[in-house]
């Protein structure tokens, strides 16, 4: 009889967002122990989201995180830092996995088969999995990071360009924390160096 194939989701948050890293997870399911109510992450109200992220690193065969952090973002771009926090993710699975399925249309450079998935994280629950981990634990990272620059907001909207968000960047200017290579961050750069 031969072996089940081992396939790990992949699926990441904070793409789009002016501040924060770039968080991917990739999590193999076990096929035996279905988790109820997987859905993509932004389909989840952020409870949920936090008792399925339980349930998954309790109930899964295997499961890891990866980051593209700010500077990487600011000095690759948002496209390579989320691949480079992909790869990360699957080769820090403590199981490795014999294939890939990827949210999106590009796959990083790995070793293993990968197949990328278009709205992968609403077709597949591995993806699901993957986004709801990745989700849950960028939101700490951001509620961390708002501890540090408590004026932002960001532990409410995540880094993401929110019109309190974009107020607060063109009051108090950027921190560390934000993307300079962002359009609206550096154009807040650029207004600031003009005064």
């Amino acid at each position: 009889m031969m072996a089940t194939e081992r396939c790990a989701g992949v699926d990441e948050a904070g793409r789009g967002a002016l501040a924060g890293p770039v968080v991917a997870a990739a999590v193999i399911l076990d096929e035996q122990n279905t988790i109820t109510g997987l859905a993509d992450s932004k389909k989840l109200d952020a409870n949920t989201r936090e008792l399925l992220a339980e349930e998954i690193k309790y109930s899964s065969i295997s499961w890891a995180i990866g980051i593209g952090d700010v500077a990487e973002i600011d000095q690759l771009n948002i496209l390579e830092a989320t691949m480079l926090a992909m790869k990360r993710a699957l080769e820090s699975l403590p199981i490795p996995p014999d294939k890939a399925l990827i949210d999106g249309n590009r796959v990083p450079s790995v070793s293993i088969p990968t197949q990328a998935i278009i709205r992968g994280d609403a077709l597949e629950a591995a993806i699901s999995a993957a986004s709801i981990i990745a989700k849950v634990t960028r939101d700490h990272m951001m509620v961390q990071i708002d501890k540090q620059y408590p004026y932002y907001g960001f532990a409410s909207h995540k880094g993401y360009g929110t019109p309190v968000h974009r107020s607060a960047l063109q009051k108090l200017g950027a921190t560390p924390m934000h993307r300079k290579t962002f359009s609206p961050v550096r154009r807040c750069l650029n207004q600031l160096n003009m005064v």
